[in-house]
């Protein structure tokens, strides 16, 4: 398994020169005063120490061990605390958080590449700290001052973490259907009973006290998810002055026994009367949840990328160590028994898919991260309704895709591997059981396909795609046109063609957006994908016109962008067909025949 190495380079090249987040820093009033250029450097530079020494070598050893469980609580696997202290101490787990109460108040375009470096170090260890974010987003968004100001200093200093309790045995993607259940108790405080399963961090031992962000109904409440409430419910009581009281009725009743991501802890939760306060207004809490989705959906397929990333580097130093064969052409290495595999055509073809993949995850994540940014921090108020417009249209593409893709590119560096991918040792079977969970979470990539097609796009009758169907025929007319523009448009115009029919097949037939959703979305990100490759190509060149020093860093952006377009793009054109194709053989079966 080779050593991790955070692409500093690469994201520098997105952040700064295609997207120019820089420089939106320093028009926005939030942010002008609070990061620069040299300040986010010199975070990305420790923050990738941090990933590369500290975290990364517990990989391997936090999935051997795991978590173990007693009636006490949950301990992590050893070194784990330690290297949660040094995160803390970074200040990465308030690195986006609110001034007011502690935070950093960093943008998202550049806490999301600490999102991708940890993921690639140990996806089981950020969920820790990532949990935490989460939860400090939807208290500070919605919770009352009393409670901001008591909770929100300990969770952005990592002091407390944070988790969110959701699922129940019964129920997941059906939250309307919950049976844990809340009583006021007339003094600003309620009791809450039930059981959560599949909490993240639910209990574990790296902090005194863990703030359970949960779902629950008043008995009063409304059938459905209109009456779902959320309530902060901490393990440990606190006192007004910050303290600790005593234990709250919450406890963990197992632990989950998982595929992958064994080193997080993933919890039965037992609420039994524990005291908790409302969180936003009664009957609105899948309000206050979906306050922090955007954030967390974009994270989890960060969590896709990252992993990748990792498999990307140990196949690429494999392919070149290991002897096996000759090139076609002739041998490179005369001298050796065999050529490095890197010079067989599948193996480099594995190899340009994931790194091709992987820089326009990397575009197109860090491009996310910049919409909710400038829909969080422009002074414009068209422009951040522009900005929210695409983050909605673009969360649920991103989550599913990018995790969809870091399966697939897993998968592939398992293969580049040949046997020795199979082998615990070598490390890439772990990246493929881990990354696995990141389809399934956060709503599964389906449920996500059918968000981006029923309510992202015919609810409103495509007006989100024009939007983005705009913003890259904007960029292609600002440039002189070159080699990709013309396949872009093309995949575009195709991309806005399906739209059209599948509008139009909605109207007909209820069952059509649930059946062709999904090939719509991977369509839909094709296209997007190739955007990002354009502006990446088209930014390349201007640097290669100009006389870079860096001369093979923006030739191979050139021509991965082209293995691209011709190899990766074209998959859109079966994904066309098959979106478009209808519903009649999906439910040509009955019932019994399958």
């Amino acid at each position: 398994m080779a050593d991790y190495q955070a692409p500093l380079r690469d994201m520098r090249f997105v952040m700064y020169e295609v997207f120019n987040a820089d420089k939106r820093w320093s028009q926005w009033p939030a942010t002008q005063e609070v990061v620069d250029r040299e300040t986010a450097d010199a975070f990305l530079e420790e923050g990738a120490k941090l990933a590369a020494r500290t975290v990364a070598p517990l990989n391997r050893e936090g999935d051997e061990e795991g978590c173990h469980w007693t009636e006490e609580g949950v301990t992590t696997p050893k070194g784990y605390k330690e290297a949660y202290q040094l995160f803390s101490e970074a200040g990465l787990t308030g690195i986006s958080g609110n001034p007011e109460y502690g935070g950093m108040g960093m943008p998202k375009a550049l806490s999301a590449q600490f999102d991708e470096m940890f993921s690639s170090a140990s996806l089981a260890f950020i969920l820790y700290p990532s949990l935490t974010s989460g939860s400090a987003l939807a208290i500070d968004a919605h919770a009352s001052e009393g409670l901001k100001s008591l909770y929100l200093p300990k969770l952005y200093s990592g002091e407390w973490t944070g988790a969110m309790c959701l699922t129940e045995p019964h129920c997941g993607t059906d939250l309307g259907i919950i049976r844990t259940k809340a009583e006021d108790n007339g003094d600003g405080s309620y009791n809450i009973t039930g059981t959560k399963i599949f909490i993240t961090a639910g209990e574990h031992d790296l902090t005194d006290n863990i703030i359970h962000l949960v779902l629950a109904k008043l008995p009063d409440a409304p059938a459905g998810p209109k009456g779902i409430s959320m309530f902060l419910v901490p393990k440990v009581n606190v006192n007004d002055d910050g303290s600790l009281a005593e234990r709250n009725e919450v406890h963990c009743g197992s632990l989950e026994h998982k595929m992958g991501i064994k080193a997080s802890a993933t919890c039965v939760m037992n609420f039994d009367g524990a005291k908790g306060y409302l969180v936003g207004e009664v009957n609105k809490g899948l309000n206050a949840m979906f306050t922090m989705m955007n954030y967390e959906r974009l994270f989890v397929g960060i969590q896709g990328l990252g992993t990748s990333e990792m498999s990307y580097q140990s196949a690429l130093e494999y392919a070149k160590e290991r002897g096996q064969g000759r090139a076609a052409t002739g041998a490179q290495n005369p001298e050796k028994a065999a050529d490095p595999i890197l010079v067989h055509g599948d193996v480099r073809r594995m190899l340009l898919n994931m790194k091709a993949l992987n820089e326009g995850g990397r575009a197109f994540s860090t491009y996310v991260a910049t919409q909710l940014d400038t829909a969080k921090f422009s002074p414009d108020e068209t422009e951040r309704k522009q900005a929210a417009n695409q983050v909605a249209l673009l969360t649920p593409v991103v989550k599913a895709f990018l995790t969809d893709m870091g399966l697939e590119s897993c998968v592939a560096g398992q293969q580049v591997f040949g046997g020795h991918g199979y082998i615990r040792e070598w490390g890439q079977e772990q990246l493929v059981r881990d990354v696995r969970i990141a389809q399934i979470y956060e709503g599964t990539n389906g449920i996500q396909a059918l968000d981006l097609l029923g309510r992202k796009i015919v609810a409103n009758k495509g007006a989100y795609v024009k939007e983005f169907a705009e913003n890259v025929r904007s960029f292609i007319a600002e440039g002189e046109a070159d080699e990709f523009s013309k396949p872009l448009e093309g995949a575009l115009s195709s991309l806005e063609s399906l739209t059209e029919n599948l509008l139009e097949q909605a109207a007909k037939d209820p069952n059509a957006v649930n059946s062709s959703c999904v090939d719509y979305l991977h369509a839909f990100s094709y296209v997007a994908y190739g955007w990002m490759w354009s502006m990446m190509a088209r930014q390349a060149q201007m640097q290669l016109n100009e006389g870079t020093q860096e001369e093979s860093f923006y030739q191979a952006k050139i021509v991965t962008a082209r293995y691209y377009f011709k190899r990766l793009l074209p998959k859109m054109e079966g994904l066309l067909a098959t979106a478009a194709s209808g519903t009649e053989e999906l439910y040509g079966l009955s019932d019994e025949q399958f």
